[in-house]
């Protein structure tokens, strides 16, 4: 995709703001001469996330193709439209998207947002149309009831788990699920109902559940992503662990955290390289240097989708009996992240990466994943303003 314009990024910021979440597509020269466009990474990722689509379990050829009822949003109308997806038997069965009447529509390079909702995509010419105009108008338009009708179902889902929230602070001191430092989130999940499981979609109708014990001052955990193995000198954890473990009282173990702003204790550093659009770990060990990549867009969409509304949570921690009990106190209602924010708080150490990688006396080894987690202090530095509430009795 092209360098965005100025005008474009404030557009696109407007909608995040207005928690609208979208990914964005180029039509070319060519692929409006042919209908056809490719279905890139971010907009996989999108319709996989959204439930709308998943291409890597459709088969080729147009006798596979999938067919989404969509609109084409102008100024002042909706035009029907219909959204093909399939896999071509030509070019490895590359995936493909177009959507009908998008010719007269978008001139090649027009810069343009696919929105999901209810099932059905809507597409919106964001080089040539004038967001702000239209979302702020006085008089009603396509784009501003659309706008509308997403944010007043993200308002209700809100308020429902509010209202959960303040039914269990009522309850004063409840036991902690299990002994554990991730116990306060578990014990919160099951109080509402909610079922353990391994998916990293948000928790509570598509809103991110982060609970805390207040006073502690740990870090945000935000997402888990694993670099890209592909790109990297090291291919697994255990070459990580080989070449920067030490002992410890429970092993052999790497107990990490690495920032942008100065080495470790292991001489490790993130280095961000914008030109190329990835992100760095790198040894100061000379014959090892660069040795894991993160693609920077990966890493966006994924705080993106993780984080598109996120209740920040603090509970009061107490003991008994050897037993932990928790009063949950605040939340703090984050929408729509700040996207273009998350190279420039890697650089400046506001967002780190932990990693915990431990080999067992059998030779395994365990490994928790790499963590990607946010100062407290620079939560307003990747969100809009936030909203907190207060979840005990006046």
């Amino acid at each position: 995709m092209r360098q965005l314009t100025t005008i474009e990024i404030n557009r696109i910021k407007l909608l995040t703001e207005k928690s609208i979440e979208l990914c964005l597509i180029e039509p070319t020269i060519v692929g409006l001469e042919k209908s056809i466009m490719d279905a890139t990474g971010s907009v996989r990722t999108y319709l996989k996330a959204r439930c709308i689509h998943d291409y890597e379990l459709q088969k080729q050829g147009q006798e596979n193709k999938i067919q989404i009822s969509s609109f084409l949003i102008y100024s002042n109308e909706l035009k029907n439209s219909v959204a093909s997806l399939y896999r071509p038997n030509s070019k490895m069965g590359d995936p493909r998207i177009w959507f009908k009447g998008l010719g007269s529509f978008a001139m090649a390079n027009d810069i343009l947002g696919i929105i999901a909702f209810e099932r059905k995509l809507y597409v919106l010419n964001i080089t040539q149309l004038d967001l702000q105009k239209l979302v702020e108008a006085n008089t009603t338009n396509p784009l501003k009831e659309l706008v509308n009708e997403i944010n007043q179902i993200s308002n209700e889902i809100a308020d429902e788990l509010l209202f959960k929230l303040r039914a269990i602070a009522a309850r004063g001191f409840v036991p902690a699920l299990l002994q554990a430092d991730t116990s306060i989130g578990r014990t919160l999940e099951k109080l509402l109902g909610i079922e353990m499981n391994s998916s990293r979609t948000p928790d509570y109708k598509g809103i991110e559940l982060k609970s805390a014990r207040e006073n502690k001052g740990t870090r945000k955990g935000l997402f888990a992503k694993t670099p890209n193995w592909n790109l990297s000198k090291f291919k697994n954890r255990s070459e990580i662990l080989d070449a920067f473990g030490y002992w410890g009282e429970d092993g052999f173990r790497l107990y990490n955290t690495i920032r942008a702003t100065g080495r470790n204790a292991q001489g490790l550093i993130l280095r961000t390289d914008y030109d190329l659009g990835y992100l760095f770990e790198n040894s100061d060990k000379k014959e090892i240097g660069d040795f894991l990549i993160w693609e920077l867009g990966v890493l966006k969409d994924a705080l993106a989708s993780k984080h598109k509304e996120t209740f920040w949570i603090k509970a009061q921690s107490k003991m008994e009996d050897n037993r932990e009990f928790f009063l949950f106190k605040s939340a703090e209602h984050t929408k729509s992240p700040l996207i273009n924010q998350f190279g420039l708080l890697i650089d400046i150490g506001a967002i780190t990466i932990d990693y915990t990688i431990k080999r067992l006396a059998n030779g395994s080894v365990i490994d928790k994943g790499c963590n990607f987690k946010l100062k407290p202090t620079a939560l307003n530095m990747l969100f809009p303003p936030s909203n907190i509430y207060s979840l005990l009795p006046d």
